[in-house]
């Protein structure tokens, strides 16, 4: 079945999503959610895909958050199932066992934000403009983020997000946390597509290893955290990807040693 909302291209074991609602910014609708959930559950199974990248490329915008249009008219039970959807999506993200990448090429707002928290890594264009605006539309985000956010950049930042509703740079984000790196908006998508392809030319079992672990490092203790690191450790010795990387590792060092 084709996509209406997105655009979907795998290249070099990356997989792209492409945010395309057929305007200047993508809106994070009902039907824009459900096929975010389906084209991450067909990348995940696909073994030609390694990484998945997420963007609005080449648009204005990552995306800006809920149609409005469409929530006007909810009342709790249909605001309710949103969120619930919303947040139904985040978790399949972060449940994910490949490394998901946020590419904010733009304006990434509400529900963006709270979209793009969901990624493993959040790289951004200077172009980038990013907030929380709910308070100025009488709500506050049902997607996770008044308890992501805090975690991710802090509890002032995030009440001061949440608080003022005001637009953010992609400088406020790398001081604050929210982006791993910062990339101009000339060079973005070329920065992107070098930065997804030195991650997926790793094996793949190392990567589904560590985003678990990590991921479920904020909800355990720390000797359980230590075995569950112990366990992963120990189980990749089995993955012929493992000895094909220690040997060609050795061969290269061999080889410098030579010369």
């Amino acid at each position: 079945m084709p996509y209406k909302k997105l655009h979907i291209e795998i290249r070099d074991r990356v997989g792209y999503i492409l945010m395309q609602s057929g305007s200047r910014f993508n809106k994070l609708s009902i039907t824009t959610l459900r096929e975010l959930k389906r084209a991450f559950g067909e990348l995940e199974v696909n073994p030609a895909v390694t990484v998945i990248v997420l963007s609005g490329y080449p648009g204005e915008s990552f995306a800006v958050g809920a149609d409005i249009a469409q929530m006007r008219d909810f009342g709790p039970a249909e605001g309710f199932a949103f969120a619930e959807l919303g947040q139904s999506l985040f978790a399949q993200m972060e449940e994910c066992g490949k490394p998901i990448i946020g590419a904010l090429n733009g304006i990434t707002m509400g529900g963006g934000c709270d979209l793009a928290m969901a990624c493993d890594i959040r790289l951004g264009s200077d172009a980038l403009l990013f907030a929380h605006p709910g308070a100025k539309l009488g709500i506050i985000t049902g997607f996770c983020g008044t308890q992501k956010l805090p975690r991710l950049v802090g509890k002032n930042f995030a009440r001061e997000i949440f608080m003022t509703s005001e637009s953010y740079t992609a400088a406020d984000g790398l001081r604050m946390g929210f982006l791993n790196r910062l990339f101009p908006a000339v060079s973005f998508w070329d920065d992107v597509v070098a930065f997804a392809g030195r991650i997926a030319a790793h094996p793949a079992e190392p990567l589904l290893y560590g985003k678990k672990i990590v991921n479920a490092s904020e909800d355990v203790e720390l000797k359980s955290g230590c075995v569950m690191e112990l366990g992963a450790f120990s189980s990749l010795f089995a993955t012929e990807a493992r000895a094909e990387k220690m040997q060609s590792f050795l061969n290269r060092k061999k080889n410098h040693g030579t010369r």
